[in-house]
């Protein structure tokens, strides 16, 4: 127990809908524990957006400054350093345990709200399934206990009844119909993490099939797929084309196998005695850049590809890596990248009703065509003599400019900059057009800028 920190943290958040500066800074308190060599885990969403990060072990009175080696938002796990000697005096690192079986006895150990001191509850395993990671928007392994994990509890390890670590607590679920459902991530989770890290220097994600799939527990569908009754699997709907996947796997291919482990028409796989779960499970399982060997029926013939595996790009980004978001301003024009964080700061929490249906169904069912496709809207316009007329335009994408398909936010920005046209003309979704006049509007910008106080007319990535 002695093992276990609070950790302080001061956080400096970009923001997003005025990408030039950030918002105010906030403080926030969590746990983490001490693991072999030198090291501390905490969960990625306490050290989000750091700018100053101390540690406190128990019963000490000192803040000890730390330095962050690596955030994995993906499994929500961060890992920290003290450069101190003293702070790692008298102190024996937690061990880990294997995977907990249903009904083991846990025991959470943390710095929730309530008070000052260490905080220990208690409860057993209720379930270990993939789950949803709310702050990585991933799906992994999870395990349910009823232990109350409360706001501050995040980052503290469960311990099992022989002292070993078997997991870092890191969400509850907040529902009226629910009560003590508390989040852990397991070993097996906190294990990719840290042999990741030191595998490669830093932290390279959690690899994905780049594939959606379609359950095929109907008979006729699988007959009508040339199936035999003796063959199960799922059905491809659609493959991602930035996924190393696209130059093998087709739509339509039947998934038999994954790495000579048979998936069931659910989608499902066996997991320890008696249990089955998700076979995305499989997969996460692996490393980026890794190999696996994955059978599929195609048109009755079974054909066997050894593919590549990579991380999940995403059109729109479940994340921005603590770098400040990109903008570019020209005549007023704000524009700017989507981004989840992004449709978070404009519409609130509830961003996926509130936010325009257009950038709904991109964000949730587009897939990004290269690697380095963005979404590009026209975020907000800086009202101005220039734009007069355009001023009701908010968060419309920029489909093409001067003819020229838009990719992304550094193609814009080139080809605007670059233009010798007599007019800048973009043409928006809903079959919008905004045009200006290149001289003028080139012109107009500065004071604009001077106007509302903005120090650049692009963010710095953009400028290279």
């Amino acid at each position: 127990m002695d093992a276990v920190v609070k950790v302080f943290c001061v956080h400096t958040e970009p923001n997003f809908s005025l990408p030039w500066q950030r918002k105010r800074q906030y403080s926030s308190s969590s746990s983490g524990f001490i693991i072999g060599g030198r090291r501390v885990l905490t969960n990625a969403h306490s050290v989000e957006h750091y700018t100053q990060v101390k540690l406190k072990k128990r019963g000490s009175d000192t803040k000890y400054l730390a330095t962050v080696l690596a955030i994995g938002t993906e499994c929500d796990i961060a890992l920290l350093t003290v450069d101190d000697d003293e702070f790692w005096e008298g102190v024996s690192p937690v061990e880990f345990g294997s995977l907990p079986a249903l009904q083991d006895a846990v025991t959470v150990v943390g710095y929730p709200i309530g008070g000052d001191t260490i905080s220990v509850t208690s409860g057993v395993v209720s379930r270990i399934e993939i789950l949803s990671y709310v702050h990585g928007s991933t799906e992994l392994l999870g395990l349910q206990i009823d232990a109350a994990i409360n706001s501050g509890n995040s980052g503290g390890p469960a311990f099992n009844d022989r002292g070993k670590c078997v997991g870092i607590a890191f969400q509850s679920l907040k529902h009226e119909d629910a009560e003590n459902i508390g989040y852990v991530i397991p070993t097996p989770v906190i294990m990719h993490f840290i042999q990741d890290y030191e595998k490669s220097g830093e932290y390279t994600g959690f690899p994905i099939l780049g594939i959606e799939w379609q359950k095929m527990e109907n008979p006729d569908l699988r007959k009508a797929m040339g199936m035999k009754p003796d063959q199960k699997g799922v059905r491809v709907r659609r493959v991602e084309p930035t996924a190393p996947e696209s130059g093998c796997l087709q739509p339509s291919d039947i998934v038999l196998s994954f790495d000579g482990i048979d998936i069931a028409n659910d989608g499902t796989v066996p997991f320890r005695h008696g249990e089955r779960i998700g076979f995305s499970y499989l997969v996460s399982q692996k490393y980026t850049g890794e190999k696996a060997l994955v059978k599929v029926l195609r048109n009755s013939k079974i054909h066997e590809f050894k593919l590549k595996l990579a991380t999940h790009k995403r059109l729109v980004a479940a994340h921005v890596k603590g770098k400040p978001p990109s903008y570019y301003i020209v005549a007023g024009f704000v524009f700017a990248a989507v981004s989840v964080p992004y449709l978070r700061s404009e519409y609130g929490k509830d961003y996926e009703y509130d936010a325009p249906v257009k950038l709904l169904v991109k964000h949730l069912h587009a897939m990004a065509q290269s690697p380095d496709e963005q979404l590009v809207v026209v975020s907000q316009v800086l009202v101005a003599d220039i734009n007069i007329g355009y001023e009701e335009i908010v968060n419309t994408q920029v489909l093409a400019f001067n003819g020229q398909p838009v990719k992304n936010l550094k193609n814009l920005v080139s080809m605007v900059e670059n233009c010798k046209d007599e007019f800048l003309k973009f043409d928006l979704e809903y079959d919008q057009i905004v045009v200006l006049e290149t001289k003028t509007a080139k012109a107009a910008t500065q004071d604009i800028l001077t106007t509302h106080c903005i120090p650049s007319a692009m963010s710095d990535d953009l400028k290279t």
